[in-house]
């Protein structure tokens, strides 16, 4: 499961580094490679939370080889790509494949650790690896351009995505659906989720670029307003529902994945500036800006293991606005550099403190995101969660980067604009996860509606012992579970 998570998390951020390559290549402009990073993110958050309803109708192993497969496959076809549209369609089922794939992963690394302890430490390595895999996108997409060739940041990952389809047929027990009610999916909330940020993304980097129509960017964000009201909509009618509306009821979860779309998109922000300022205001080569970056990778690591052993003495909550602290502390370091005009080894404090934020916010973050599931809701919960960290993660590049770099704003420093503009995210963060209880509680059950007995949790439900000839029976699952 962590190796897929890992070359999923790196296919985020591998193609930054070698955009100017594959813009030389297919002869297109900065405008159009947008598109290769935000359409990739979008599409496999605006799809997580199918992915986890699908794991919850369908069966988590079936699903998981299922985007799998699609993962690998839109992997391969990506580095073969004769033309940059292919490629973009490419990147698009590649961030649908992550949608299938990662909630029933997460969800199956979720059931195997009761909450407590072993759960915190199982989610900092699931934490460690997504973190490492997102900064070693950067290395490895400046080694790999720089010696091979930019179409192999796509092929490398494809046998590595073969092993993880022979290990999961093996190793992952087959389960049954935990939802009896078959009927068709909610593929029009799917739509509209993902098309909500789509729009608004489009809306915000045309208000950047000049000789757009008029029209174009109030249209494009008019629509997504439509469509994020339409999903509301279109969820509490739905027999069926992608989210079921009494999930969002469970207010520190609610709380916690509010707060884990602002922190995201923070530390996305800072990604592409670290970037940017490295081969554009230095000059750096693909190699040169990779190798760069590696103190922020070694340092996720220690940090991303360090957390889940402080989680049980400081508190989610604490390490939670530690991790705000850390990532506001980073964008004043970014912003100070930029100014002076220094060079890449001043933007190691910067990325150290990126590194703490991530490993406090978002591990402790994910913690509270999924407290209280059950074997009924483990899918969508961390779909959910998925959903807010990339969608959030796109939405802060779409924001900070657009806005600070557009050509309108050309006489401000676009490093202090975007800063400005994810620090402001950071303070509204940090009021919602003040909101969150000072420490989790051990079970934290799951609103269900008062004519539906709850089920047992996933981590006191152990199966019959094998001698058993009769094991007493569970209760059916409610229809809409999950």
């Amino acid at each position: 499961m962590s190796m897929l998570q890992f070359f999923i998390a790196v296919d985020v951020t591998v193609v930054n580094i070698a955009l100017p390559s594959i813009g030389a290549d297919f002869g297109v402009d900065g405008h159009s490679l947008t598109w290769v990073v935000v359409g990739y993110t979008v599409t496999g958050g605006g799809m997580l939370m199918l992915g986890g309803r699908l794991g919850d109708l369908l069966g988590r192993r079936r699903v998981l080889l299922l985007g799998t497969g699609l993962f690998g496959v839109a992997s391969l076809l990506a580095g073969l790509a004769p033309t940059f549209g292919l490629l973009v369609v490419m990147r698009l089922l590649q961030g649908a494949g992550e949608a299938v794939a990662l909630p029933a992963a997460m969800a199956t690394v979720i059931l195997m650790f009761p909450e407590g302890p072993r759960r915190s430490r199982a989610l900092g390595v699931w934490a460690a690896v997504a973190s490492c895999g997102l900064v070693l996108g950067f290395v490895l997409s400046g080694f790999v351009t720089a010696h091979l060739g930019w179409r192999w940041i796509f092929l490398i990952s494809v046998p590595f995505i073969l092993v993880v389809l022979l290990a999961a047929v093996f190793l992952v027990d087959a389960d049954r659906p935990v939802a009896e009610d078959r009927q068709a999916l909610d593929l029009p909330g799917a739509l509209l989720l993902t098309a909500c940020p789509l729009l608004f993304t489009f809306g915000v980097v045309e208000a950047g670029e000049p000789g757009t129509p008029l029209w174009v960017v109030p249209a494009a964000l008019a629509g997504a307003v439509a469509a994020g009201i339409g999903f509301v909509r279109v969820e509490a009618r739905s027999r069926n529902p992608l989210v079921p509306l009494r999930f969002f009821a469970h207010r520190t979860r609610v709380a916690a994945n509010l707060a884990t779309m602002l922190l995201s998109g923070a530390l996305s922000t800072s990604f592409l500036l670290f970037t940017f300022f490295l081969q554009d205001r230095l000059g750096m080569g693909p190699l040169g800006a990779g190798l760069t970056m590696l103190p922020l990778a070694v340092s996720l690591i220690a940090f991303s293991m360090l957390v889940p052993r402080l989680l049980g003495r400081w508190g989610a909550r604490a390490c939670v606005l530690a991790g705000m602290g850390f990532t506001a502390a980073a964008m004043v370091a970014i912003a100070l550099v930029s100014a002076s005009s220094a060079g890449g080894a001043a933007l190691v404090p910067a990325m150290l403190l990126i590194a703490a934020g991530m490993g406090f916010g978002i591990v402790g973050l994910q913690y509270v995101a999924v407290t209280g599931v059950t074997e009924d809701d483990a899918g969508i919960a961390s779909g959910v969660q998925r959903a807010a960290d990339q969608m959030g993660g796109a939405a802060g590049v779409a924001v900070c980067v657009g806005v600070g770099f557009a050509p309108a704003l050309h006489a401000f420093d676009p490093y202090l604009v975007a800063t400005l503009l994810a620090g402001a995210g950071l303070v509204t963060g940090a009021i919602v996860a003040r909101r969150m209880p000072a420490s989790v509680p051990a079970s934290v059950p799951t609103p269900v509606p008062a004519s539906v007995p709850t089920p047992a949790p996933a981590s006191v439900r152990t199966p019959a012992p094998t001698s058993d000839p009769a094991p007493a029976p569970e209760a059916d699952p409610p229809e809409q579970a999950g």
